[in-house]
């Protein structure tokens, strides 16, 4: 063991006692050059998880429409839909919710199931229905309580409803049972109502994210009202190109929906918006790779 009996102060060689000098300079040479070695190695795993963690940030995420259901066993709108998505890893699984005629939420993309009008129907009716993988049609309770147990974000969509009352009835009654289980950060609202995506970005916690579907508002309007961004169909945007680059310029996150052409996504992705809706999440995964 070699331990040193000077050091340099304001570059002034001063001599000291070998007793005073700390522990950590009489180590063997060898120890330390392994320390410095397993420093250098350390400070370049850093920098390197930070640049990959600044290219994941970037990247386009992928959220499944109406969840993965174009697998075995799977449906539109269903719990095992929001399951499989998970399990491929989505950034989030899209699900459409209605309120019902005794003032229910239910998960469903259609209007009516089975030829009842879902707004004109009780829940009790209506989630004795079928889906084409054997699940009955889900309330929103047991789609949330579902959603305790995976961890992709849970991108809600209110359907249109035929009152601008009912639309603040049912985000009222959605924003409360969100907060009930616990879920408020793990959640983000669309809607193609310009009331309702008014209503979530009033009475939803702060910073939620609350995106319109319309695709009739401009970037600067949908910064006007605080919302998070469009999300708007692709047509949109393959019209309005330049609203692409207005959303970054004002700050807004942009989804894109329903992308499953391959070709389109790369567009998209070039594009550098923030998510993509698709029925193949699978294909997108693979672009993206």
């Amino acid at each position: 063991m070699k331990c040193l009996g000077r050091i340099y102060v304001n570059n002034l060689q001063q001599i000291i006692p070998i007793s005073q000098i700390k522990s950590y300079l009489c180590v063997p040479i060898q120890t330390k050059l392994n320390l410095r070695t397993i420093m250098k190695k350390l400070l370049l795993a850093y920098f390197l998880s930070f640049f990959v963690l600044q290219i994941a940030i970037g990247q386009t995420q992928v959220i499944a429409h109406r969840g993965f259901w174009k697998t075995e066993g799977s449906a539109e709108n269903s719990i095992t839909a929001l399951v499989k998505a998970d399990s491929i890893g989505c950034y989030g699984s899209e699900f459409d919710v209605w309120l019902t005629k005794d003032e229910e939420l239910i998960v469903n993309h259609d209007p009516a199931i089975y030829g009842r009008f879902i707004q004109q129907t009780s829940a009790r009716k209506l989630t004795r229905a079928k889906l084409s993988n054997r699940e009955r049609v889900p309330t929103l309770e047991q789609y949330l309580l579902a959603g305790k147990d995976v961890k992709t974000r849970l991108i809600l969509e209110l359907k249109p409803l035929n009152s601008p009352e009912r639309e603040t009835l049912a985000v009222k009654k959605i924003i409360d049972m969100v907060k009930s289980m616990g879920l408020e950060k793990r959640m983000e609202y669309i809607s193609f109502s310009l009331h309702a995506t008014k209503e979530f970005i009033r009475l939803a916690p702060q910073a939620t994210p609350v995106y319109y579907l319309n695709g009739d508002l401009s970037p600067k309007e949908l910064k006007e009202i605080g919302c998070t961004g469009p999300d708007y169909h692709l047509s949109v945007f393959k019209k309005n190109p330049k609203w692409l680059t207005e959303c970054h310029e004002l700050g807004l996150k942009i989804n894109v929906w329903t992308v499953n052409k391959a070709n389109d996504m790369t567009w998209f992705i070039e594009h550098k918006v923030d998510f993509i809706t698709t029925n193949e999440p699978l294909v997108l995964q693979e672009v993206l790779k």
